[in-house]
């Protein structure tokens, strides 16, 4: 497979090579291979759960000293059964990844990943630490009760114009327990009131993700519903699922994971997976880099897009090998 030019995120599908490739539970994924043979070997897990790859990652790796997997992860982007949470869980994914990574025949490879893919990244690397050459993660979000609080509620602090529409959406009955209200709508076999709650939750989201208004960022996240419904449906399947781990297990499990060198980024002011928790992982591992990017909020911006370039240089540097050591 030649690889594309990662220097064109927005490439056609037809200059783009991709691969099927089926795993468990009747899921099949669609992944992509970018930057160069031979080089270091690099995944790139999107966030979500559900939101699909995105090809502006590429920007964050030098395309000479990566050899690059983007992929939609179960239920995501081009990934089928679209929006499927049956066999969906954290442990799925982990194991998907072991079978990506044999599959291009990687014996280790550098772990990237920013909001939910900063959860899978930690726990993929805890479940198999040999695996990893090094991590690379922003935006982080630990899946735990706080995290998961802070976004259905939590976050009216900071925009309660738009949170009071979020709500709004469903019986002043269920608006002390969002999370339930809008997961038991997404999964509730109505295609029409699932479509419904799937666009005000990511309308919502899409909001509050940069670091001032962007009209253009939120039409693109509701384009269409094969954009919105997944990311609806399988962000709240984890969430109310505490994304399939006991509270606390990726701090508790940082020893497996210490001797990785490791970059963490996080914007100052994300107001999606906010600060606390990149914090708490910093202090449980100070071993790994830690940076705090001043002028970003959950998107990539120009500045975050910068740091996670010059994050994977250093990692490069320190991991010096390639595809096959």
């Amino acid at each position: 497979m030649t690889h594309a030019n990662p220097s064109s995120p927005d490439a056609t599908d037809s200059a783009v090579p991709s691969l099927r490739l089926p795993v468990t539970d009747g899921h099949d994924l669609h992944l992509e291979r970018h930057g160069t043979p031979g080089a270091l070997p690099t995944v790139v897990l999107h966030g979500g759960p559900g939101a699909g790859l995105s090809r502006t990652a590429l920007q964050g790796f030098d395309p000479a000293r990566h050899d690059i997997i983007l992929f939609d992860q179960r239920g995501a982007g081009r990934s089928t059964p679209l929006a499927g949470i049956h066999g969906n869980t954290t442990a799925a994914l982990v194991a998907d990844l072991e079978v990506i990574r044999a599959h291009f025949g990687f014996r280790r490879w550098m772990v990237t990943g920013g909001s939910w893919g900063s959860c899978l990244g930690l726990a993929y690397a805890q479940a198999h630490p040999g695996r990893v050459l090094g991590l690379r993660l922003h935006g982080i979000f630990l899946g735990g009760a706080a995290d998961i609080a802070w976004w259905f509620h939590g976050i009216r602090q900071v925009f309660p114009d738009h949170w009071e529409r979020f709500a709004a959406f469903v019986p002043e009955a269920e608006r002390g327990d969002l999370l339930t209200a809008y997961y038991r709508r997404l999964v509730s076999g109505d295609a029409s009131v699932a479509l419904a709650a799937a666009w005000e939750l990511r309308s919502f989201s899409a909001h509050t993700q940069t670091l001032v208004p962007d009209a253009a960022h939120v039409a693109n996240l509701l384009e269409s519903p094969e954009k919105y419904l997944p990311v609806a449906r399988l962000f709240t399947h984890y969430c109310i699922n505490r994304a399939f781990l006991a509270e606390g297990a990726l701090l508790r499990g940082i020893d497996r994971i210490r001797h990785i060198p490791a970059e963490i980024l996080q914007g100052r002011y994300d107001m999606v997976t906010p600060m606390a928790s990149a914090w708490a992982l910093h202090k449980a591992w100070p071993e790994a880099r830690f940076e705090i990017v001043p002028l970003a909020n959950h998107t990539s911006s120009p500045d975050l897009l910068a740091a996670l370039r010059a994050a994977s240089d250093r990692l490069a540097d320190r991991i010096g090998m390639t595809a096959h050591d």
